[in-house]
């Protein structure tokens, strides 16, 4: 395995990617399971989908021998459904207007 500064640069970037994403991925689970927001779930899905993309795409360049461009292939069909999913997320929790009062406040609130 030829370890140019490239590599050492992508390897870096990668687990950066892996070590936030995974924290932000499990926070926004464990605020799911808090709240059962249909919309945190999205998130947690997308943002973790992101996450395993950069994962995989590393893993099959590095590991399986795949080639760089094929790599990023995989690793941008997964960002794109992660951000899919997390552009869903912003919608998925509309209120239905008859929680409504007068002032736009949720009754409730």
């Amino acid at each position: 395995m030829d370890f140019t500064q490239t590599t050492v640069v992508l390897i870096a970037a990668k687990t950066g990617t892996l070590a936030f994403g995974s924290v932000l991925t499990f926070l926004s689970y464990r605020a799911f399971r808090r709240t059962r927001s249909r919309a945190l779930r999205a998130l947690a899905v997308g943002i973790g989908l992101l996450t395993l993309g950069a994962l995989l795409g590393g893993v099959l360049h590095q590991l399986a021998g795949i080639s760089l461009k094929a790599s990023v292939g995989v690793q941008s069909v997964f960002t794109a459904v992660g951000f899919a999913i997390m552009t869903y997320s912003l919608f998925v929790d509309i209120v239905d207007d008859s929680s409504r009062t007068r002032s736009g406040m949720r009754t409730g609130d």
